[in-house]
């Protein structure tokens, strides 16, 4: 079978053309025509969206969500612009997949980011800071018409403002302490430049998503950790043993003051009435002498003879050996004879005070 001709097919379709009518034809173009301008005047703006209208290039007004009508293509357009949704800029790093009850996964190769997060600290130190800037469009004229890139304009803001803030700190600063400071600080310096700037947009949150040391320097730096980990565990130690032997120190010596002056009281208190029994003796004595120098020998007897374990008696009339008194366990000595007992009394008379 052989192929149709192009021309033949050509005039059978101007055959039933004319037989058409040329009136039909142009009611069905314009018809078409139609339909398309009523498609393009009615947009749907999404409830986190609002819908920014140009006539003829210019800003006319600005719709929330719902079903809206614009004039047709070439008169009207519609942007659409989400305000009412938190907007998020990465840096040092980008998520690639974050799905409900999965771990986030991020874009591998860390080394085509060095060039954003790679930071010179205040003592000239090189630290890696990651970091998210959140947002919301709070003007969409702004947004849309005051600056020519405003997402881009966003990060080499955040971009200059961290690397000012990090690089008036100390490296250690910003990897330990100093991380909410750092974040504060900068969405604060941030915001002022994108409002004078008219981005229209504002800041939510400024956070450090991650700061460490580039990763050559890794081992010395978790070296030098540890031992700042090791001092102030030593530090502590100190302090925990000194808050123990401190106080104890100090109960030691209230102790010994306290025992000191207990005992002074008590010497004082001792002499007191030492002095006062002497004074009574004495006025005792002028009453009576010989009564109180012989209750004052019995009693400086008394005190002595229980502790002696031997009692000699000496007589200086006695001319043979004096007999021996055994006074241990406490038997009576029995005198041997008269002259014994006589010289024992006449010792007594001659040692009485």
């Amino acid at each position: 079978m052989a192929p149709p001709d192009l021309n033949d097919i050509a005039s059978d379709f101007r055959k039933r053309a004319s037989g058409f009518g040329a009136r039909r034809i142009t009611l069905i173009a314009a018809g078409v025509v139609f339909f398309a301008f009523m498609m393009s005047s009615w947009f749907t703006v999404q409830p986190e969206e609002t819908g920014v209208i140009q006539r003829f290039g210019a800003v006319n007004r600005t719709v929330g969500p719902g079903l809206h009508y614009k004039f047709p293509i070439g008169i009207e357009s519609a942007t659409m612009v989400p305000t009412a949704r938190v907007l998020k800029e990465e840096f040092g790093f980008i998520t690639t997949a974050t799905r409900s009850g999965e771990r986030t996964q991020y874009a591998d190769g860390k080394t085509k980011f060095k060039d954003v997060s790679l930071m010179l600290t205040g003592d000239l130190n090189v630290i890696d800071v990651q970091w998210i800037v959140q947002y919301r469009i709070e003007d969409p004229e702004q947004f849309l018409f005051q600056v020519r890139d405003p997402r881009q304009t966003i990060r080499d803001t955040a971009e200059a403002m961290m690397r000012q803030v990090v690089g008036n700190r100390l490296g250690s600063d910003v990897l330990t302490v100093g991380r909410v400071a750092v974040s504060t600080e900068v969405r604060d310096e941030m915001q002022r430049l994108l409002t004078e700037y008219k981005t229209g947009v504002r800041l939510v949150t400024v956070e450090l998503q991650d700061v460490t040391p580039p990763d050559p320097v890794k081992p010395a730096f978790n070296e030098v950790n540890a031992a700042r980990q090791d001092r102030e565990r030593i530090i502590n130690q100190a302090q925990e043993r000194a808050n123990r032997e401190i106080p104890q120190a100090r109960g030691e010596a209230n102790r010994t003051i306290s025992e000191a002056e207990g005992y002074a009281v008590e010497r004082v208190n001792r002499a007191q009435g030492e002095a006062t029994r002497f004074t009574t003796i004495l006025a005792d004595y002028r009453k009576a002498p010989e009564v109180t120098r012989q209750r004052l020998y019995l009693e400086a007897m008394s005190s002595i003879l229980p502790g002696a374990k031997s009692l000699y008696v000496v007589d200086s009339e006695q001319k043979s050996l004096l007999p021996l008194l055994r006074l241990e366990g406490g038997q009576t000595p029995v005198p041997t004879n008269s002259a014994a007992t006589s010289a024992a009394a006449a010792a007594n008379e001659g040692t009485q005070p």
